[in-house]
């Protein structure tokens, strides 16, 4: 026999990542650590949050999974501030990869040419990497030399700004070669807003 739905949706509890803190801590007894991380031994669970009361501190299960469980007395709401500083730090020192894409064509007018040069050159001087595509069509696809030549003088001419990542690599109807930025984007970033 099948519960309803309703049941079935209230046995199922959300699991909380949140350490259980004070009085939902239900065991008969636990091993405690004081707040300078010395260890006090096994209380039990009445005793652990007395002492908590008498130090004006919380009482915060760090291993539930242990035997006995490990509690430890600290200020939670201080360190729950502290974790969440430590996790923003975190995200704000991460790099995030983009990648640009530049289309060209095998047979590509010299103007034209210069100025999609000059669109990578200042993708990759923001720090960006770039992919560069080379478009076939029709009879161009039985002449790939054409496509591989226009890439390796795209490599040279910016060779100051970046290096090639991925070779020229034949995909389909497309030639594909990634460049990528010599110097890190923080410091390309940093240089960019002095100039």
């Amino acid at each position: 026999m099948r519960l309803p739905l309703a049941n079935r949706q209230r046995r199922r509890r959300h699991i909380s990542e949140e350490p259980r803190v004070n009085d939902r801590i239900r065991v008969p007894e636990v091993r405690l650590v004081g707040p300078n991380g010395e260890q006090v031994g096994i209380v039990r669970v009445e005793d652990a949050l007395r002492l908590a009361a008498e130090s004006d501190l919380d009482l915060v299960e760090v291993a539930p999974m242990a035997k006995p469980p490990v509690c430890k007395l600290m200020d939670y709401g201080k360190f729950k501030y502290e974790t969440a500083q430590k996790a923003r730090e975190a995200r704000r020192n991460q790099t995030h990869t983009v990648i640009k894409e530049m289309k060209l064509r095998p047979k590509i007018d010299n103007h034209d040419y210069e100025t999609k040069k000059g669109h990578i050159e200042r993708f990759l001087g923001q720090g960006d990497k770039v992919k560069v595509t080379i478009m076939f069509r029709g009879r161009e696809q039985s002449r790939p030399e054409l496509g591989f030549r226009l890439l390796s003088r795209l490599a040279d001419d910016v060779e100051s700004l970046g290096f090639v990542e991925a070779s020229p690599k034949q995909d389909g109807r497309n030639m594909i070669m990634v460049l990528a930025p010599h110097r890190k984007k923080s410091g390309a970033r940093e240089h960019a807003t002095e100039g």
